[in-house]
């Protein structure tokens, strides 16, 4: 497992106080047993030690904290989401028909646990389909997709750059960084935005591929990095999944949640460090942390593009990714505590680990700090269903908080790394963003990985016409307990 603090005076971080208790466990364990009364001995002098050493970091990380504050200061000037047409709305049983008329492959066992999953995923009767997959017959293929993608790409930046930002000049962007997980093509989508806006020769242009639902995220806290040495500059972020070209056209269980969750959709974002757009953004960065999980098997092998017996491409859902994914999150919650929470609830976290460790406790429960003390708002990504009744589960999140996750997936279906700004452009226009408030906005994907971004609002934000939600947010919330339970990810056992 790797965690990266971005711009944070690592050497002197709380973290270290967590990592010196793995190692001292770690070489406890490699140690020769001990008579029982020496051996008790050394474990209370290491933990009072640790507890010291702990007591003793977070002394010196408040002392060090002006060194945070020289970095330079990054500010979110606005961003948009991609609204597709109304006549791009697909329910799911009329795409369950178009299935069976149009894909061949497809048995009827397949197309009823395609609904099975439907009905328990959490998606609303109206979210958005590609117009390439409600032609008859449906057109999966590169020329449906590239048309996807620049509808959704041309349609954000164009919202944001003549729209939402319209005194930031396109010259004046000097950083391109583009994630679609999935559709990589040649040239990439980063030059296909460089091409469209004419941006200068000088341009930083980044394609992030193949991270699933985290890198959006990734690429925030990656534009963060090249705005530390890039002064006075913007950087453009976009961040969709081409659904078209990755339509699983055959049988196996464990392969056709794509079909059933992923909807058309998109971000832009568009980030500064000139100090006086702070008079113009809505939102300071204050932190972004990114843990990786990679090294273990099971979450390398949880989500992953492959091919079944028949030869047709997909991506393969195991048993493993709910247990996966909570590794993951509990890894990045972790973090996030000791950027977060005040000493307090960061010495009970640690007490807690110790008391793990060392087993002093029967039937030990994980302590979960309360992070609504430190966060007015959450953005979980939203997954699926099953993801976000963890996460809440997880974090002892209210119903309220889970809001806009859950109307979000209601709505417009996971969009993949996007979904996390429809959730904030939901808030928004519900007109809950008040000066002060601290966003959080955690996605997680293939990998597995989990990032975290945290932002204050600089000040209040008011509704906006060009919100994704401003035609219909006062139909909103609406109860979503008429759908089923079916923990849908996880290999189907026949």
């Amino acid at each position: 497992m790797s965690t990266i603090y971005q711009a944070q005076p690592t050497f002197l971080h709380p973290l270290l106080a967590l990592i010196f208790i793995h190692h001292t466990i770690a070489a406890a364990a490699t140690t020769p047993a001990l008579p029982p009364r020496c051996n008790t001995s050394n474990i209370m002098f290491s933990i009072t030690f640790i507890l010291c050493t702990i007591i003793l970091v977070l002394v010196f990380s408040k002392l060090f904290d002006f060194l945070r504050t020289s970095s330079r200061k990054v500010y979110l000037v606005d961003f948009s989401c991609y609204k597709p047409q109304a006549t791009m709305k697909c329910p799911d049983e009329l795409m369950l028909d178009r299935l069976r008329r149009f894909i061949t492959s497809y048995n009827e066992d397949t197309l009823n646990n395609m609904r099975d999953v439907c009905r328990a995923s959490g998606l609303g009767p109206s979210t958005y389909v590609p117009k390439a997959l409600l032609e008859e017959p449906p057109r999966p293929c590169l020329a449906g997709a590239r048309e996807e993608t620049q509808a959704v790409i041309f349609g954000v930046v164009d919202e944001l750059l003549m729209v939402k930002a319209r005194g930031v000049r396109v010259e004046e962007i000097g950083i391109v960084i583009v994630n679609c997980s999935i559709f990589c093509p040649v040239p990439s989508l980063c030059d296909m935005i460089v091409n469209r806006y004419k941006l200068k020769e000088s341009v930083l242009s980044y394609d992030i591929s193949g991270m699933g639902c985290s890198a959006g995220l990734y690429g925030i806290g990656f534009a963060k990095q090249l705005l530390q040495v890039h002064e006075n500059s913007y950087a453009l972020i976009v961040s969709t999944e081409g659904i078209t070209e990755n339509l699983y056209t055959g049988n196996e269980y464990s392969m056709i949640m794509s079909n059933c969750v992923f909807r058309v959709g998109g971000s832009a974002i568009l980030l500064s460090n000139r100090p006086t757009d702070k008079e113009i953004a809505k939102y300071k960065l204050i932190h972004t942390v990114h843990t990786n999980i990679a090294s273990s098997d099971p979450a390398y092998n949880c989500i992953f593009q492959d091919e079944d017996s028949k030869g047709h491409r997909g991506i393969r859902v195991t048993k493993d990714l709910l247990v996966e994914a909570s590794n993951a999150i509990r890894a990045n919650l972790a973090a996030v505590g000791l950027l977060i929470l005040p000493e307090s609830d960061m010495l009970l976290f640690s007490a807690h680990y110790l008391a793990k460790q060392f087993r002093t406790k029967k039937n030990y429960q994980p302590y979960t700090p309360n992070f609504k003390g430190a966060i007015d708002h959450f953005c979980p990504h939203v997954g699926g269903k099953p993801v976000l009744d963890s996460f809440q589960k997880t974090l002892k999140l209210s119903a309220k908080d889970m809001e806009a996750a859950r109307m979000t997936l209601y709505t417009f279906g996971n969009t993949s790394s996007s979904s996390i700004w429809y959730e904030l452009a939901y808030i928004e226009a519900k007109g809950r963003i008040k000066k002060g408030d601290r966003l959080w906005q955690i996605a997680y994907g293939s990998g597995f990985k989990c990032t975290s971004v945290i932002w204050r609002a600089i000040a209040t934000v008011g509704k906006e016409e060009s919100n994704p939600w401003s035609d219909e947010i006062d139909e909103f919330p609406i109860c979503l307990d008429h759908f089923e339970t079916l923990s849908y990810f996880a290999e189907h056992s026949t």
